[in-house]
């Protein structure tokens, strides 16, 4: 590995009464071009490559230990590796090696880690454009693809992947987000002021957004609400629940379509044990046959609202590794659940997934697929890099490569503008089966609102779930942000 060190800055003498320039860091050469992509079995690959992760001590790290930081601030290597690369000096602070993992940081001292990245494969599938014009890019982003680089993901993001293809100048201006499992319309600025007038629309909350989930169970009829506030009680894991002391949240949820399954000539024989009956009376989610293809309408904008409301209302989306996962949330699915104390035992069951045992939704618990998709799924192969000693993962099953849930329409409030995507395959009607190939005025959740941001008068809307009722002259438009 070739390092490149950037000249020190002159000495002068130390005052005691000023925050002193951080010197300059160690850095690599990690700006390869082309971008060292190649495309094999469905996925988009990185060459591993060499890379320097600098940045400032935050807030939250300021007199804390080293060796503390990194094994509470990050989760994809084990601590003794932290340790080592504090020791070796693959970890910096202030462009010198660490005399000790107990070394304090301090508020302005930049901290900098040089390592082998690997990073994940995501789907070869190429970024769809919905409408592009001299300002503006509109594209239909694919599931499991993150927007920004972050965490393991570097080159395999929405920004480099676009800048790749037209080139190394090229900035794109993202302007709304979408989580990495999620698909659907993303919004790309060519220029700052493209960019910044469509962010103040969305911060000025005049922006109307409408989703699309696949749930497990038959949804209910009707225009149904849940109003169950939502806390964030793992950082680190992304991890959110309803509860009653979070912040608030809200959603009107319409169901577009309900599949059954497909009925089978003759029931086989139940050949379970008396203690396997019991354990499985105990999953309400084993009644619930079939999956719904539901119109979502986030009216406030919680990380994880959509997936942690339709959780909480019993049909969580089908493939969410996280919230439609028994071994992490419990038979019950946390269905109705806002005053549970577990969040400890769950943020520890979540915590090993993908390492030890493979995040796995309720939906591969099926049949055949069960076995077929744990041995798809991303974990942890036991084999090491040859270069770094890396642990290497698998590569993701298919059904891992993005979740149920997609940002089908963004909506200008007064009527400017309006994108649209199509369905994804998952949403359309099963082979033999018949029903919408599209969404239709009927199944509008946004109908329930009007220009101001109140629920039209005369308008009934169910609560399930333990939601709370609304007034039909309740103001209900509070857009994400």
């Amino acid at each position: 590995m070739s390092l490149t060190v950037v000249e020190p800055p002159i000495s002068r003498p130390e005052r005691k009464d000023e925050l002193l320039v951080p010197p300059r860091v160690v850095i690599t050469p990690c700006d390869p071009w082309p971008r060292p992509y190649f495309l094999e079995d469905g996925l988009r690959r990185v060459k591993p490559y060499h890379f320097t992760y600098n940045t400032y001590c935050k807030q939250r790290w300021r007199d804390r230990e080293i060796l503390d930081i990194f094994t509470t601030e990050f989760r994809d290597r084990p601590v003794q590796y932290y340790k080592d690369a504090i020791e070796c000096g693959k970890v910096t602070l202030n462009g010198q090696k660490v005399e000790s993992v107990r070394a304090v940081v301090k508020n302005g001292n930049v901290i900098s880690h040089t390592l082998h990245r690997h990073e994940p494969p995501v789907t070869s599938q190429p970024i769809g454009i919905l409408h592009e014009d001299n300002d503006m890019i509109v594209i239909n982003k694919p599931a499991g693809v993150p927007v920004h680089p972050a965490g393991r993901y570097n080159y395999n993001s929405i920004v480099e992947i676009m800048r790749a293809e037209r080139g190394h100048g090229w900035n794109p201006l993202p302007c709304n987000r979408l989580d990495r499992l999620t698909s659907g319309v993303m919004f790309i600025g060519k220029h700052p002021k493209a960019a910044g007038k469509l962010t103040e629309q969305i911060m000025a909350r005049t922006v109307k957004k409408e989703y699309v989930a696949r749930v497990i169970g038959e949804f209910p009829e009707g225009d149904v609400y849940c109003d169950k506030p939502i806390m964030q009680i793992s950082p680190k894991l992304g991890l959110n629940r309803a509860r009653a002391s979070g912040k608030e949240a809200r959603t009107i949820f319409k169901r577009l379509a309900y599949y059954p399954p497909k009925k089978e000539v003759k029931k086989p024989d139940d050949t379970r044990t008396r203690k396997e009956k019991e354990r499985d009376s105990h999953m309400v989610w084993k009644a619930k046959e079939g999956y719904s293809i539901v119109r979502c309408l986030p009216l406030t904008g919680r990380t994880h609202q959509l997936r942690v409301h339709l959780q909480y209302l019993g049909h969580p989306i089908s493939n969410d590794p996280i919230y439609c996962n028994q071994r992490v949330f419990g038979p019950s699915l946390a269905a109705g659940d806002a005053v549970s104390d577990d969040d400890e035992d769950i943020i520890s069951r979540l915590s090993e997934m993908g390492k030890s045992e493979v995040a796995e939704a309720l939906a591969y618990h099926d049949d055949m697929m069960e076995e077929y998709n744990k041995r798809k799924a991303e974990k942890m192969t036991g084999e090491l890099c040859d270069v770094c000693d890396t642990p290497l993962y698998s590569d993701p099953g298919t059904h891992e490569l993005g979740i149920y849930l997609h940002a089908k329409r963004y909506a200008c409030q007064e009527g400017g503008w309006e994108y649209e995507s199509p369905l994804p395959d998952w949403a359309l009607p099963p082979m033999g089966m018949s029903g919408p190939m599209e969404t239709t005025q009927e199944t509008d959740p946004l109908e329930l609102v009007n220009d101001v941001g109140e629920l039209k008068a005369g308008l009934e809307v169910n609560n399930v779930g333990k939601g709370s009722s609304i007034r039909p002259s309740e103001s209900l438009w509070v857009m994400p942000g």
